[in-house]
């Protein structure tokens, strides 16, 4: 609370900045600067009428200017969506309606034994692992595992698209690059920084409105990865646990192509994952498909669907089928007779070079540059994708 000043409207501005500041959200940690006690203190001071200083363009002239100085402690120096915060702040005060108020706030950052409270705080409001609830309940988030039987098939741009028209969509999105050896998320996404650490607790990295996390952005994308068995189970639950995700409604993982360690450990600890299998056109292709899908019959996820990827290219208002054609039905009707449910084929995808050169310039094709969905079919096919996955959870 604000202790009280001489000046009873100061003071009154004082407490209503406070509680305009409580709509003020951490980009990071989903909470509010209040809440987290990052605003540790509010001082409005009425500017004489002679003063010196430039009046704002809003005030008339016999308008009274509070001059609003807000101090305010960030978890960590340096934070990466200071300026985000910072704009948000200077909105909440500007836009106070009963006085004309100019704000100017004084950053620092949380001194080590605030920030270990605060993280244990964070800590105690969520479970160790947040999508696999004890108590056997399924958990809030719909989480789609996203495999192939073989790598080159395009597995990753359909994570990285799926996730992205999600959050396009209004989801709280989040992904995980679960694709240890062939890390591809952070690259589509244009993500260049590494995971904000708090005291052992990380910050996903925001894009395109998608909280990410990879290997990728610890290992540098020219750094092999050999690890196997444990390791490998070990670096998931670490991604699961011990990053602050916030409670998203839909979590998209990228699964190494195969049936491997990988495959094995989320299945173990996200039991209610929902598999989305990527395939591409040829029978060589679709036959190894299925035993992606198949490996759901010993363990306790659910196939979602079937994507058929590449399934043409266009040419001059042709659809040249370049890698043949069916592999996706065959995939979904095989499916569909050894698991015992239906398996739909969800969406077949072109053959589009801008979905790599969009990719490539650090952007998921289904997107345009400011972050909305792109008025294209792709996108149109991605957006019927996601709300089917929804509705069908």
């Amino acid at each position: 609370m604000l202790e009280p000043t001489g000046d009873a409207k100061a003071y009154a501005i004082e407490q209503q900045v406070y509680a305009r500041l409580t709509g003020v959200i951490d980009p990071e940690l989903g909470r509010s600067i209040v809440d987290m006690q990052m605003v540790t203190g509010i001082d409005a001071q009425l500017r004489p009428a002679d003063s010196d200083l430039d009046r704002p363009v809003q005030a008339g002239p016999n308008d009274d200017v509070y001059d609003v100085t807000i101090r305010l402690e960030l978890t960590v120096s340096g934070c990466p969506l200071t300026e985000k915060i910072l704009s948000d702040m200077q909105q909440a005060v500007q836009t106070y309606p009963d006085a004309i108020l100019v704000p100017r706030i004084s950053v620092s950052a949380m001194s080590k034994e605030k920030l270990s409270g605060l993280v244990e705080r964070l800590r105690q409001a969520r479970r160790e692992n947040p999508f696999a609830p004890k108590d056997g309940s399924s958990p809030d988030t719909l989480i789609i595992a996203v495999a192939s039987g073989k790598g080159g098939v395009g597995k990753s741009a359909v994570a990285a698209n799926l996730a992205a028209t999600f959050a396009a969509l209004g989801y709280k999105t989040a992904a995980i690059d679960a694709d240890i050896y062939g890390f591809s998320l952070p690259g589509i996404f244009g993500v260049r920084s590494r995971p904000t650490d708090l005291d052992g607790m990380l910050m996903p990295v925001d894009a395109w409105g998608v909280k990410l996390m990879s290997i990728g952005m610890f290992a540098g994308s020219d750094q092999p990865i050999l690890w196997r068995g444990p390791r490998l189970q070990r670096s998931l639950q670490q991604f699961l646990s011990d990053v602050w995700w916030d409670n998203p409604q839909v979590m998209v993982l990228d699964l190494p192509p195969g049936t491997g360690d990988m495959s094995i450990s989320v299945a173990q600890m996200l039991p209610s994952a929902r598999i989305l299998v990527v395939t591409t056109p040829q029978p060589s292709a679709s036959s190894i498909a299925v035993r992606a899908g198949l490996s759901t019959l010993q363990l306790p996820g659910k196939v979602a669907g079937v994507v058929e990827n590449m399934a043409w290219y266009e040419h001059n208002g042709e659809r040249l089928r370049i890698f043949g054609e069916g592999g996706g039905a065959r995939v979904a009707q095989s499916l569909t007779q050894q698991v015992g449910y239906p398996v739909e084929l969800l969406a077949q995808l072109p053959l589009d070079t801008e979905i790599r050169t969009v990719a490539e310039a650090g952007r998921p094709a289904v997107l345009t540059a400011d972050g909305s969905l792109a008025d294209t079919e792709l996108a149109r096919s991605f957006v019927r994708m996601a709300r089917s996955l929804w509705q069908s959870q």
